[in-house]
């Protein structure tokens, strides 16, 4: 399987877009790595750029940007609201598919000693990747920023992990660079209904973990209290896995709270904001919306809108979209500018959304490419679309009975019931196209060369493995469409019975299904060698369809009953 990793960097440049283009184009340079956003901040005077692909060649473009913002960026001339000490401030690599954290660290230190070696720029490595307990906080390897750099360098204890250790004429317009390896890190700003920025950091210090110096008698004019070593002590905040500040911002005329969120398991972004509405509003602030920098999880975004969806008594068994479309508005997050899922959940950006798939055809369109002379889409993606019909009119009469009027103590079970239907019909969908694949593959391995023994071994065995998947994916379909019919007859049972026809016709699209998906799965079976597994296979699919048809007959039954 793939492994992909994703890059961050930060470069201290927010406001002359030639500049960033110039940076950003090199990313691009580099083949099989994907730039999927780059966000510039005017007041901060700082570009978070965000890109993935394999580690190699994430690692490449990497290097390439350092040196291309070394090449453009003077540090002696830099100022901006946020805390930096490089032209290239920092460069955190994080897993993102299929690799440990351990290796993403070694790539972290091999590109740290790359950029110090061959640069010339002091690399100090951080998080997972650091070589020391005190330089995992990126806060601490960046203490003094640039304009305490050439007292840092001198520092026998703060030497850099990679390229020189004095403050020379190049260092002096590159300053350094921090290259870690670390979690998905969120970035987070809160807007707030003032421009004090005092106000902002006294709620920033209520909720950040770190919190703020504990005082004797009066909380901001009282002695700093400190611990037998001499060391302050703090006062912890609210929320655990945050890091947090309050500043003004120009542009918008506003002061935020600008908050890393560094474990979005452990505090996550709704929880996040809930609590700095209470802390604001304790101060006699108001959060007016929120700012989402760089990009985020599909999941942090879902489990955001399932929850103002559950605050309100409604139903999490609804589209994607929907969810989304709640998160957005609950977080505010539309306040300041649009927000466009397609280019800010990296999901949605790693898959294409664009890419051509049968599924994102307009109705139309799939009918029209089925009729075509293309072999492809053939019954295995009708049988995998009728049956994600079928589960979605399930769904349908669960959300509606969740959200009708004297339903309003059960609103909970028909919720769980349109999160279980809404299962079938994603996983159904994906067939739609998996099935079309299987084909393709098949028709792949025919199309292998076989003029040796050695190409006719491998083009067989090629051909008997793309037909085996090819009978595999029809069976699943089968599967799920027998298994979707159980929210149909709960449905039809219990549901709005003003929606109990919605429900019998989606049991009968279901059926349809399964019975379409055993037509591919025994005509696929003809051209697999392994019999034996083509009896076992063709047995458990008979078997699934004369459930299917059982089942089928008790839920119009129920239908039949309360239409009268």
């Amino acid at each position: 399987m793939k492994q992909l990793i994703e890059c961050v960097p930060n470069i201290s440049e927010g406001r002359d877009s030639n500049i960033i283009k110039q940076v950003t184009d090199v990313v691009e340079t580099v083949e099989g790595v994907r730039l999927i956003d780059v966000d510039p901040g005017k007041a901060t005077n700082r570009t978070v750029i965000t890109f993935v692909g394999p580690p190699e060649e994430v690692c490449e473009a990497a290097f390439r940007l350092v040196r291309k913002a070394a090449s453009l960026i003077d540090m002696s001339r830099h100022h901006g609201e946020h805390p930096r000490f490089g032209a290239t401030d920092v460069c955190p690599l994080v897993p993102v598919a299929n690799i440990t954290m351990d290796e993403v660290a070694g790539y972290a230190r091999k590109l740290g000693k790359r950029i110090g070696e061959e640069l010339g720029i002091p690399v100090y490595n951080y998080e997972f990747a650091a070589s020391k307990p005190e330089r995992k906080n990126l806060a601490n390897c960046r203490s003094g920023e640039y304009e305490g750099l050439k007292e840092k360098l001198s520092n026998p204890d703060w030497k850099p992990d990679f390229g020189p250790d004095e403050f020379n004429e190049q260092v002096a317009k590159t300053g350094a660079t921090a290259v870690g390896a670390r979690n998905f890190l969120v970035a987070y700003n809160f807007n707030l209904n003032t421009t004090s920025t005092r106000r902002a950091n006294a709620i920033a210090y209520d909720v950040r973990e770190k919190g703020r110096e504990k005082r004797e008698g009066d909380t901001v004019t009282g002695k700093i209290v400190r611990d037998e070593k001499g060391n302050t002590v703090f006062i912890p905040g609210t929320l655990k896995s945050t890091k947090a500040i309050g500043w003004f911002i120009e542009e918008y005329g506003i002061a935020q709270i600008s908050m890393n969120m560094t474990d979005i398991t452990v505090t996550s972004v709704h929880k996040a904001f809930d609590e700095v509405c209470r802390a604001a509003n304790e101060r006699g602030v108001r959060v007016t919306g929120s700012e989402l920098v760089g990009v985020i999880p599909l999941k942090a975004m879902l489990d955001a809108g399932k929850h103002y969806l559950r605050k309100q008594q409604r139903s999490i068994g609804i589209p994607d979209m929907e969810i989304i479309r709640i998160a957005v508005k609950s977080l505010g997050l539309d306040e300041l500018a649009p927000f466009d899922p397609g280019k800010k959940i990296i999901e949605y950006i790693l898959e294409g959304k664009n890419e051509k798939k049968l599924v994102n055809l307009t109705m139309t369109g799939f009918v029209e490419e089925t009729a075509s002379e293309s072999p492809a889409p053939g019954g295995g993606s009708i049988s995998a679309a009728m049956g994600a019909m079928g589960a979605a009119l399930g769904t349908m009469v669960a959300n509606l009975t969740s959200h009708k009027r004297g339903y309003d103590d059960r609103w909970e079970e028909f919720s769980d019931w349109a999160v279980k239907g809404k299962y079938y019909q994603e996983e159904l969908l994906k067939m739609v196209d998996e099935d079309t694949h299987a084909f393709n593959k098949i028709m792949d391995a025919f199309g292998l060369p076989k003029k040796s023994e050695m190409e006719k071994t491998f083009r067989n065995k090629a051909i008997q493995d793309a037909t085996k998947y090819a009978i595999e994916v029809p069976f699943r379909v089968m599967n799920l469409c027998y298994e979707s019919m159980e929210v149909m007859k709960a449905m039809a049972g219990f549901g709005n019975p003003n929606s109990v026809s919605d429900a019998g016709v989606g049991a009968i699209a279901a059926l349809a299904g399964v019975k379409g998906a055993y037509l591919n799965v025994k005509i696929n079976a003809g051209g697999l060698d392994d019999k034996d597994y083509v009896k076992e296979i063709i047995s458990k699919g008979g078997k699934i369809q004369e459930k299917a048809v059982v089942l089928q007959k008790e839920i119009l039954d129920i239908v039949d009953a309360k239409i009268g």
